[in-house]
C-alpha cells in the first residue's frame, strides 16, 4: 500500500547537531533517516531547527545556522534525491524517487529581537515558524511560562513578516493567550504537532475552542506521537492516535488533520510508533477505520493543500 507521507515535525537536525558525525543515511540513533524515509514512502518531511534551552541566548542564532549547515552538507549534498522545498511548486516537481524537506523554526529564541535574523532564515529556506518552545522569548510566552503573555509588539511584527512571506505561523508550544493573538493576526496558522486537550489534558494540547478556531482559519493540525500528549497514563498506542483523529474529525477537521510525529525529539515512544518506518503500522490501522481517500488525506494531502508558500 503506497501512501505518501507528509510529516510536519521532527527533530533530526537537533539530534545530528547534538551528536556530531551522526549519519543521516542509516544511523540507528535516529528515528528519521534517509533509508527509513525511502522504505516507508516518506515524501515531504519537515525538519525543525530547535535550539535547546542550555544554549546561551547570544549563541542561539549561531547554533541555528550550524543546524542549517548540517542540513545542507550532510543531507542535501550527500543525498541527491532529497530536495529543499521552498514553494508548493517544488513539491509538484518532485520525481517519484525524490523526497522533499521543509525547514522549520521551532521557537523564535534563535532570532532574539531581530527581524533581520528572521529574514535571513527565510532566505536560507525556513518556511514555517513556531513562535515559542515551552518558555518565554521576545515574541511571546510558551505553555510553561507562568506569566502567560500573548504576542509582544515585536511578536506582532514577526507574525506580520510571516504573512508577507506567506509562511506558516505554528502555534504548537504557544501559551493560550498567544494562540488567540495569532488567530487574530496570522494569515497562515497551523499546529504542527499538537493533540486534543479533551482527550488528554496536557498543556501542550489544544482545547476544543482552539481547535475550532484553527479550523475556521483554514489551519491544519499535525497529530503527534508523544505518549504524554496522547493519553493521561503516558503509555500510548496507535489506538490513541486514532482516538485523536476521530475526535478532531468530530469537530469538523477531517480535511485539516495531518501528522507531526516529533520523531527524534522524544525519548519515550508510543507503542507501535518507535521510528519512521512504523508509519506502515499506523496506515495499516487507519485503513481499517477510514476510506483509502481519507487515509491519503490524513497522511499527505491535507497538509499539501494548505501550503501557502
Amino acid at each position: 500500500m503506497s501512501i505518501p507521507i507528509f510529516d510536519a515535525h521532527c527533530d533530526v537536525l537537533y539530534k545530528m547537531w547534538l551528536k556530531k558525525n551522526t549519519s543521516f543515511q542509516h544511523s540507528t540513533d535516529l528515528h528519521v533517516t534517509y533509508e527509513k524515509l525511502k522504505k516507508t514512502n516518506g515524501k515531504v518531511q519537515c525538519m525543525a531547527l530547535y535550539i535547546p534551552e542550555h544554549v546561551r541566548q547570544e549563541h542561539r542564532f549561531d547554533v541555528c545556522l550550524e543546524m542549517i549547515d548540517i542540513f545542507y552538507r550532510e543531507i542535501l549534498q550527500k543525498h541527491r534525491d532529497i530536495k529543499l522545498i521552498l514553494c508548493k511548486e517544488d513539491i509538484a516537481r518532485l520525481k517519484k524517487e525524490e523526497i522533499g524537506v521543509v525547514l522549520t523554526l521551532e521557537g523564535c529564541d534563535a532570532i532574539g529581537s531581530s527581524l533581520v535574523r528572521l529574514r535571513t532564515l527565510y532566505q536560507l529556506g525556513v518556511r514555517a515558524v513556531g513562535l515559542t518552545w515551552n518558555y518565554g522569548n521576545a515574541v511571546a510566552d510558551g505553555v510553561r511560562e507562568s506569566r502567560g503573555a500573548g504576542l509582544s509588539l515585536f511578536g506582532e511584527k514577526v507574525v506580520n513578516q510571516h504573512n508577507v512571506y506567506r509562511l506558516w505561523t505554528d502555534v504548537s508550544h504557544l501559551h493560550e493567550r498567544g494562540f488567540w493573538d495569532v488567530m487574530e493576526k496570522a494569515l497562515y496558522p497551523i499546529a504542527s504537532h499538537s493533540n486534543a486537550y479533551t482527550l488528554c489534558k496536557h498543556q501542550r494540547n489544544l482545547k476544543d475552542e482552539q481547535i475550532r478556531a484553527l479550523l475556521n482559519r483554514d489551519g491544519v493540525i499535525g497529530i503527534t506521537f508523544v505518549p504524554e500528549f496522547l493519553n493521561d497514563t503516558q503509555k500510548a498506542s496507535i489506538t490513541d492516535v486514532l482516538r485523536h483523529i476521530e475526535y478532531i474529525c468530530s469537530l469538523g477537521g477531517e480535511y485539516q488533520i495531518g501528522f507531526g510525529s516529533d520523531f527524534d525529539g522524544i525519548t519515550e515512544m508510543t507503542e507501535g510508533l518507535t521510528s519512521y518506518t512504523d508509519y506502515y503500522y499506523l496506515i495499516e490501522s487507519l485503513v481499517k477505520h477510514y476510506s483509502y481517500e481519507q487515509v491519503k488525506n490524513f497522511c499527505y494531502y491535507n497538509f499539501i493543500r494548505h501550503i501557502p508558500f
